[in-house]
């Protein structure tokens, strides 16, 4: 099982230009909202026609412009799994999952593919049920039934707990298990959540603004990210553009400080960040201590987040600061600062000047 995807499609304010390949994996999209990743799933589903390019999968030409092959949605064997799961209202369950069985299969064939999904998902006793008398995790099961049924080329799922609460979200997310177990070939999975990517995907592609930044394993993108678009999405809260003054010093244009790399700074850096937790209180002046001010903080269950000003920032750093607005401006100079709540320990208050250390080992270089 593959897909091969090579296509480009213009926008008056917007141009998609994508070119991945996938096995049999689970092959995740990951973006901000907007950035072209549903887009993609859709020209490979055939809703939408790219301009040109090339579309394969599993060794089928669904989509080629020099050849002027573009096959119709019901010509592609593909399962689309969107959002709000698309059942029909007025089929049963029984009926919903048997809608995607091509008609040409014998009745007796047909009735023996619905009896196994509704068993796989545990929906047998629901099977004469309306969607409206389901639950959502209910019709989640019964959307991912139809997929299966459908035996298809690829899967395809497009930001499937995007309005779901937590809980919820948790719950629904152990029928993905069963449905990735029972498939075998390439899945795509669109998504704007880190951690939701990380924990389905074997390998994720960043997307920004219509293009694929890098691919890498799921925990390599974590680890090691390659790309500003990679540390943004890969959850890393400080990212700042960077002048490379040496070998082993950078000037940090939105913290107006500068850092000692040691570890040496290529010629064509472009920014540098750091998590928010990897930030340290410093107990004596030293390499990368910096004196700050905690100008906001604010609470989770676990933790205070802190936003650091830096009370010696350089003058002329203001040049490197691309805000589009005065809050954003001054998120921009501000560093975050994520402090584990621990019992005796005094949290940081606004207001509060002190020392603090980037450790030089936590600080990813990115030249892209």
């Amino acid at each position: 099982m593959s897909l091969r995807v090579d296509i480009r499609k213009h926008f008056p304010t917007f141009d998609l230009e994508v070119a991945f390949s996938a096995e049999d994996e689970v092959f995740g999209l990951l973006g901000a909202s907007g950035c072209g990743k549903s887009l993609t799933m859709r020209c490979i589903a055939g809703i939408e026609s790219p301009d040109e390019g090339t579309i394969i999968v599993n060794g089928e030409t669904f989509f080629d412009s020099a050849a002027k092959v573009n096959l119709k949605p019901q010509q592609r064997k593909t399962a689309l799994l969107f959002q709000n799961y698309m059942l029909f209202p007025n089929l049963t369950v029984e009926q919903n999952v048997a809608a995607g069985i091509p008609k040409k299969t014998p009745q007796a064939e047909r009735d023996a593919i619905v009896r196994s999904e509704l068993k796989r998902f545990d929906l047998s006793t629901f099977e004469k049920r309306y969607p409206a008398q389901l639950s959502g995790g209910q019709q989640q099961r019964v959307a991912l039934a139809r997929m299966l049924a459908a035996r298809p080329g690829i899967l395809m799922l497009d930001e499937p707990f995007s309005a779901l609460d937590a809980h919820l979200k948790g719950v629904l997310e152990q029928n993905l298990g069963s449905l990735f177990d029972a498939f075998k070939g390439t899945i795509v999975y669109v998504s704007h959540d880190i951690d939701e990517a990380v924990r389905f995907c074997d390998r994720i592609a960043v997307v920004e603004r219509g293009h694929i930044m890098e691919v890498d394993k799921s925990r390599q993108l974590i680890d090691n990210p390659r790309t500003v678009a990679g540390l943004k999405l890969s959850g890393v809260k400080n990212v700042s553009e960077v002048e490379r003054l040496d070998a082993t010093h950078v000037k940090c244009g939105n913290w107006g400080i500068t850092l000692e790399l040691s570890r040496g700074v290529p010629e064509d850096v472009k920014a540098i960040g750091i998590r928010a937790f990897n930030v340290q209180a410093a107990d004596a002046p030293g390499t990368n201590v910096f004196r700050a001010r905690v100008d906001r903080a604010s609470d989770s269950r676990f933790d205070r987040m802190c936003l650091l000003g830096f009370l010696d920032r350089d003058a002329d750093s203001e040049a490197l600061v691309n805000a589009t607005d005065q809050e954003m401006h001054f998120l921009h100079q501000h560093m975050y600062w994520r402090v584990n709540m621990e019992e005796g320990v005094r949290l940081p208050e606004v207001g509060d000047e002190l020392l603090v250390r980037i450790p030089e080992q936590h600080v990813y270089i990115v030249c892209r």
